[in-house]
């Protein structure tokens, strides 16, 4: 990269960095699907937490290595947890900025229209219907994953396939569901520009069809043949992103509209005499995972477990970073690219993405800091920690929505068994029918949680083996722990 070049990523990158963080409303530790990811990595650091609930961790905990990455970071750099988690979100956004302006590089003919992606890149968006955003206010494998595919992209473009396939080896550690999207899109973009490679990339392409048989019928995936019944698929009913049948008409609109504005501004670039080989492959690549998209509906609609947990609809995530770099370009520059062009470009996005962050944070979560590194020392933050001072093998009673209502669950803030967390437990049984079937059962069992009276406390205690309730009902209890409105009983 030429000096002038990397002066102007290095002066880009911090407010990349803060733009991103508030158009994602904030960075927050224990959030959303960190809900699963970092249980799991507290339990890889002690192995003497979560005695009951390991079965719900381990249904998703092998598809992936992120809490032994996590966890290594942690022993090797003696940070905390969510210190550790923090720099992670940092490092992966700065890979995601780094990927997308490498790409720009090769793709526009000025500087200033790869500033110009970088802030349409903060403009945080959902992926429709794919339960996916392209950037998310925390620390998530998937973005970590997304940058290293990204930079493989890049590395694609400049040729050099060997640093390519590098870096989807790296990201496969990391997020293998991610990664095997980018790892289609590559290998068929490579098929198709590096013509001296077509031998070598079909021999590794027929090694790899083998090992997914392999893995498919006699390996670690062979329960993912399995076809879901009613009752299994019941317990999703609230996900319809898994289920592109079940998609909006919106969704489906936005989705199917990558293709005509991927091939649309392709052709553009032909005829301008800019597109590369290697573009073509992109292109070609793109294709290839709406048709893998296609294929995999009818499976999906007839219950096969594989074709919904690996859930599909994220392949137009990567049609959307396409999509994305190709409209800057016709934006920003065109058939005659010119600086001044690229540079209001450039502004516009970046006025944009301030006015969006600013409402995000003034408007709409005003009293939210810019980032919650820890557990927030609130109500719950105080009950939680105290949590931790209990025996190991204590089993908490919350509300099952109690992740969604104070921010962090109890397996996270509290590194303590719970009985149900209705979000994360539903979502991991997706992977496996008894721990959604457990969550079922369990959710059942408990019922409206608003009306628990000290006589379901003591029944669910007595049937599940639970020793701590915590709630902001008043309840004919002997107090454990207090803290504002919420208070922990224990129950006899």
């Amino acid at each position: 990269m030429r000096p002038k070049a990397f002066l102007l990523f290095a002066f880009a990158l911090v407010p990349f960095l803060l733009l991103a963080t508030l158009n994602s409303a904030g960075y927050r530790y224990g959030a959303s699907d960190q809900a699963f990811y970092i249980p799991a990595v507290l339990l890889r650091l002690d192995p003497s937490l979560f005695p009951r609930d390991r079965a719900v961790l381990a249904a998703q905990a092998p598809l992936t290595g992120a809490d032994e990455i996590v966890a290594g970071v942690v022993r090797a750099t003696g940070l905390s947890v969510p210190i550790a988690c923090a720099a992670l979100y940092v490092v992966s956004l700065t890979l995601i900025a780094f990927a997308v302006w490498s790409i720009g590089r090769v793709i526009y003919r000025t500087s200033w229209a790869g500033v110009a992606l970088l802030a349409a890149l903060t403009l945080r968006h959902a992926v429709p219907d794919s339960g996916t955003n392209t950037l998310e206010g925390y620390f998530h494998p998937r973005q970590l994953a997304f940058g290293l595919g990204a930079l493989a992209v890049a590395s694609f473009l400049r040729r050099r396939i060997g640093v390519a396939a590098l870096l989807l080896g790296i990201a496969a550690a990391i997020h293998p569901p991610t990664t095997m999207w980018f790892t289609i899109w590559l290998g068929v973009a490579a098929f198709v520009a590096e013509r001296a490679l077509r031998p070598a990339l079909a021999i590794v392409a027929a090694v790899g069809a083998i090992g997914a048989v392999w893995a498919l019928t006699a390996g670690p995936l062979a329960a993912r043949l399995a076809f879901m019944d009613d009752a299994w698929l019941a317990t999703l009913a609230d996900k319809p992103y898994l289920f592109p049948l079940r998609w909006s008409w919106d969704a489906w609109l936005v989705n199917l509209g990558y293709i005509p504005v991927i091939l649309w501004i392709y052709r553009s670039r032909s005829r301008a005499g800019v597109a590369t080989a290697q573009e073509l492959g992109l292109v070609a690549g793109c294709m290839t995972l709406v048709a893998v998209f296609a294929l995999a509906v009818p499976l999906n609609a007839a219950r096969l477990a594989l074709a919904i947990q690996l859930q599909p609809g994220r392949i137009f995530w990567m049609l959307d970073l396409l999509a994305v770099v190709y409209l800057v370009w016709r934006l920003g520059e065109g058939s005659a690219a010119s600086p001044r062009r690229a540079q209001r470009l450039a502004a516009a996005l970046a006025i944009a993405s301030i006015a969006r962050g600013a409402y995000l944070k003034f408007v709409m979560f005003p009293d939210r800091p810019i980032a919650e590194i820890h557990v927030r020392d609130d109500d719950w933050g105080r009950a939680m920690a105290w949590a931790r001072t209990t025996d190991v093998a204590s089993a908490w009673l919350a509300d099952p929505v109690h992740a969604a209502q104070y921010g962090t669950s109890v397996r996270l803030a509290g590194h303590r068994d719970v009985l149900v967390e209705a979000m994360k437990d539903g979502a991991l049984g997706m992977y496996d029918r008894s721990v959604a079937m457990r969550t079922r059962e369990r959710l059942e069992a408990i019922g409206h949680f608003g009306a628990m009276t000290p006589h379901h406390a003591r029944s669910l205690a007595a049937r599940y083996g639970l020793h701590y309730l915590v709630t902001e009902q008043p309840l004919d209890l002997p107090v454990a722990f207090s803290s504002g409105r919420l208070s922990v009983y224990t129950i006899p």
